[in-house]
């Protein structure tokens, strides 16, 4: 198998924020030891499928709740035992309310190059409805310590569209971000999923709903704030400075091939999906007795294959998804797959079809979901043999 973009889970957070429906817990500490023991467990089982990762990616939950030494040294674990080269992107995902000098410091000495902090907002009040543990004034310093401590590309992380939030909030968040000068920026819109707190805040009347339109106009203030900040808008929800875009998330978008470690991780190589189980402590007891932790698989067809190429490519709003590339992955041309499908795209404005590729029209990026519709198979023949 070619080199594949690896990613560790972990499932441990401080606290729960209200919005999230990740796989992730607070007040696990007691499984934290055996959880390491677990994933490196995991590792080796893994390593003989992928003998060279090109990208390492440890997110969450909230990676920096971990004692930073274990922390460093599952990252030297993992650059062992997969080949990482000596200047492969490794990113580690943190809040700003659980990271310090020093901490970043040992991180950045034990080889992680790439520093993702979870900000969300610069706004107190907003910070407070999402249930964060951190300040505005937080942020700031976390920012201040990584640069001290030698990170030199550095993500931050901003949600729009929340409840209540006004258009000057969502300005001046963009602001305060910028004025940090990161290498890499993550702007999302909130999605308000079932069984959360939040959720539950909205159906009772204690929260306003989020404002789709709102949502819309504070994505589009900030496509144009950003660009003229010099940030190339590369993902749809991603924008970063010349040479940094984040090369493990590349690998998804391209969909090229990636393992996930711990609980609730997902891989995709060899033709499988597969996804861990969700619970840390029913992943812990699976490698504990020598089992695979896998709970769900899924053939990935040569049509689904193509069609979530597609998908994926499209989210990558200058680079597409190339016509060369596409023939050489799957030995026909993307015009005799989807020759229809782009064409009605582009007569509604929303495909724009360049000499050597296809990519979305300025008015697809707000309508993205409504062209990767069309590149994936309908669900019947995605069953049948």
């Amino acid at each position: 198998m070619r080199a594949a973009g690896l990613y560790i889970h972990v499932p441990f957070c401080q606290a729960k924020c209200a919005y999230c429906d990740f796989a992730s817990y607070a007040g696990g500490e007691a499984l934290f030891a055996p959880y390491l023991d677990a994933v490196r467990h995991e590792m080796r089982r893994r390593q003989a499928r992928l003998p060279h990762a090109c990208t390492l990616y440890v997110g969450g939950g909230t990676p920096t709740v971990l004692p930073v030494h274990d922390l460093a040294a599952l990252v030297e674990t993992a650059r062992r035992t997969f080949g990482l080269d000596a200047d492969a992107e490794i990113t580690i995902e943190a809040n700003p309310g659980t990271v310090d000098a020093a901490s970043l410091r040992q991180l950045r000495e034990a080889g992680v190059c790439r520093l993702s902090l979870g900000v969300q907002s610069f706004d107190d009040e907003m910070l407070h409805t999402l249930g964060r543990i951190h300040t505005a004034g937080d942020a700031r310093q976390a920012v201040y310590d990584a640069r001290g401590a030698g990170f030199d590309n550095l993500s931050l992380d901003l949600i729009f569209g929340l409840p209540g939030q006004t258009m000057g909030q969502w300005q001046e968040s963009v602001r305060q971000a910028l004025a940090l000068s990161p290498e890499h920026l993550s702007l999302y819109a909130l999605t308000v999923e079932d069984d959360t707190p939040f959720a539950a805040s909205i159906e009772g009347g204690e929260l306003p709903a989020p404002d789709e339109d709102m949502a819309a106009d504070m994505y589009t203030w900030a496509e144009a704030a950003l660009a003229e900040a010099g940030l190339i808008h590369y993902e749809i929800s991603n924008w970063a400075l010349p040479g940094y875009a984040c090369q493990h998330n590349l690998v998804y978008w391209r969909n090229e091939p990636y393992v996930g470690l711990g609980a609730a991780a997902h891989s995709w190589y060899g033709g499988t999906r597969r996804a861990n189980v969700r619970l840390p402590r029913d992943y812990i007891s699976a490698l504990e007795k020598g089992q695979d932790p896998v709970a769900e698989e899924e053939e990935i067809d040569r049509a689904l294959e193509m069609g979530e190429t597609m998908m994926m490519g499209l989210r990558l709003l200058a680079e597409g998804v190339s016509f060369a590339r596409f023939v050489g992955r799957f030995g026909v041309s993307m015009d005799d797959v989807y020759g229809s499908q782009i064409e009605g795209l582009v007569s509604r404005g929303l495909l724009e079809q360049m000499p050597d590729r296809i990519r979305l029209s300025q008015r697809g990026h707000l309508l993205g979901n409504q062209v990767f519709a069309e590149f994936l198979p309908p669900l019947a023949a995605r069953s049948s043999p």
